[in-house]
């Protein structure tokens, strides 16, 4: 197979490449060489090779985002997506509108609803569903999908009533006089999950292949993701990237296993770190807590704007225990999804209860963290797991989160820059489709701590956290190289490193106000280009 010379690239100094650099030369999918276009053409000479021009734009080490939803993502693509929705009546205009295309009796489903921005922060509930149709089960997940609404409809195809128990890990709303209120809490999901109509094969592999193809677009070269609940089996998930890489699509992908496919796993004796240069199998994923929006992330005092409640624990601290044990047997780090400072605690313990070392080359991973103090933080750092981040969920969340927690908690709030300061190597994500998967996006939440819609001049939300462009830039790169022990041979460009790489029309160091309206131009996985604008 012919090398690849790409020529005509600029880098800032801080990537490490030589003064002068402008092309690399790849083979076999690795960087071989690094110099200028005349000095890599003459050495060169005679040899079979292709040549890609990057045209004086600027490249990166290949972006990656180290924490999202393939499948969810592709869903998303063709779902009711409410994302930019203001307003409560904003919402139920486009679901009529979705009612009125839709036959009776066929689903409606749509994502992304948030009522902190809504004025007033109050979403439809059952009932004004319930006025636009009875004919459709109308069923809508929150931004943080860990809460939900549903009509009238339903509940009743779930088999729901307002005598239903809640189950253990999760909730049912109800009004004050115990009617059903259209709120669906955590694991309460199920009942509705199970009532939906199955996907079959071919939209499954449809909504994996939308997600790469807009991952590529975005200038990601590669995604950590956890698909199980949606594909619903590994020999599933296996054969859908496999054919999908066997149709050309050039997108890296690590893949999460819900632990409920463990046995699974061991069936098939899959183990983590199974896999090829494309797709490999990594943590066994668990979720600990829900979310601050829905007050559903568990916290070790009650909320500030609810004191009646603490949040959910998913699991008691003993069944955590036990999934921890039974994913070490099969030799699977753990990836906790753990955003409270209580649920910290759980996922802490149970990761020092049963030691990963010895087990796996992998870390294992803390996903989200945003409630921590400073003896969690300790915690972190002297079990060497890695954190898993997502910066744009500060510009999401401010500034209402503050008032979920209350000014005693805001210290280790969303604590990135104290994370890295104190050794915690961090991975940066986006946990689309919950945030837009655009790692710029990312980046400049991270470095600016506000939306990109605040005016000028903004100091941000809590702007100690703020991170540097480069310490931005290594979340998507080394960090998410090191969640998957690849820091080896990915996240930066260097000779015998994968030939991955995002390129876009400027330097993102130069402004960090502007940064995410840089423009992707090309993404090269491997070297192959994957996109190109």
């Amino acid at each position: 197979m012919p090398g690849t010379l790409f020529i005509n690239g600029r880098f800032n100094q801080l990537t490490g490449l030589p003064v002068g650099a402008d092309a690399i030369y790849s083979e076999n999918g690795y960087i071989r060489t690094i110099d200028s276009t005349d000095e890599l053409r003459l050495q060169l000479t005679g040899k079979d090779y292709t040549t890609v021009d990057w045209q004086g734009n600027w490249v990166l080490p290949g972006l990656v985002d180290s924490h999202m939803h393939l499948s969810m993502h592709g869903m998303k693509l063709s779902m009711l997506d409410f994302s930019d929705v203001r307003s409560r009546e904003e919402m139920l205009h486009l679901i009529r509108e979705r009612v009125n295309i839709t036959p009776a009796g066929e689903w409606i489903l749509g994502l992304n609803w948030n009522e902190n921005a809504f004025t007033p922060a109050v979403p439809p509930l059952r009932r004004e569903l319930d006025e636009i149709t009875t004919d459709h089960p109308i069923y809508l997940t929150r931004t943080c999908f860990h809460a939900y609404l549903a009509n009238s409809e339903a509940f009743r195809r779930a088999g729901v009533t307002a005598a239903t128990p809640d189950p253990q890990s999760g909730a049912y709303g109800r009004d004050e006089a115990g009617e059903l209120n259209g709120w669906v809490y955590e694991e309460a999901n199920m009942a509705f999950a199970a009532v939906q109509p199955e996907p079959d094969y071919s939209t499954r592999k449809d909504a994996i292949r939308r997600a790469c193809e807009d991952g590529l677009r975005l200038g990601l070269t590669g995604a950590h993701t956890e698909d199980l609940r949606f594909l619903g089996s590994i020999d599933t998930m296996r054969r859908i990237y496999r054919e999908l890489r066997e149709e050309g699509l050039n997108f890296r992908s690590h893949q999460l296993i819900y632990y409920t496919h463990l046995d699974e796993a061991e069936a098939l004796g899959v183990r983590a770190g199974d896999g090829d240069e494309w797709m490999r199998i990594g943590a066994a994923k668990i979720f600990s807590d829900g979310a601050i929006g829905g007050r559903t992330a568990l916290l070790r005092q009650p909320y500030s704007d609810a004191p009646a409640t603490k949040g959910l624990a998913i699991h008691p601290q003993e069944r955590l225990n036990e999934i921890t044990a039974r994913a070490r047997s099969l030799g699977f780090p753990i990836a906790v999804h753990a955003i409270g400072d209580g649920a910290a605690d759980m996922t802490l313990s149970a990761m020092e209860a049963y030691p990963l070392q010895g087990i796996s080359h992998l870390p294992d991973r803390f996903i989200h963290a945003q409630v921590l103090d400073a003896s969690l933080l300790e915690r972190m750092t002297r079990l060497q797991m890695i954190a898993d981040i997502q910066p744009r969920f500060v510009a999401s969340d401010f500034p209402w989160v503050m008032d979920r927690v209350g000014p005693e908690r805001t210290q280790y709030l969303y604590a990135w820059k104290k994370m890295l300061d104190a050794g915690v190597v961090c991975a940066g994500g986006s946990d689309a489709p919950i945030e837009p998967l655009n790692p710029l996006l990312g980046l400049h939440a991270a470095v600016t701590r506000r939306r990109p819609d605040m005016a000028q001049p903004v100091e941000g939300y809590l702007p100690q956290e703020r991170l540097s462009i480069h310490e931005a830039v290594q979340l998507f790169t080394t960090g998410s190289a090191a969640a998957v022990a690849e820091q080896d041979h990915r996240g930066s460009i260097a000779v015998g490193k994968a030939a991955d790489f995002t390129v876009l029309d400027r330097d993102l160091y130069e402004n960090a106000d502007t940064l995410h309206q840089a423009q992707v131009r090309m993404t090269v996985v491997n070297g192959m280009v994957g996109f190109q604008n």
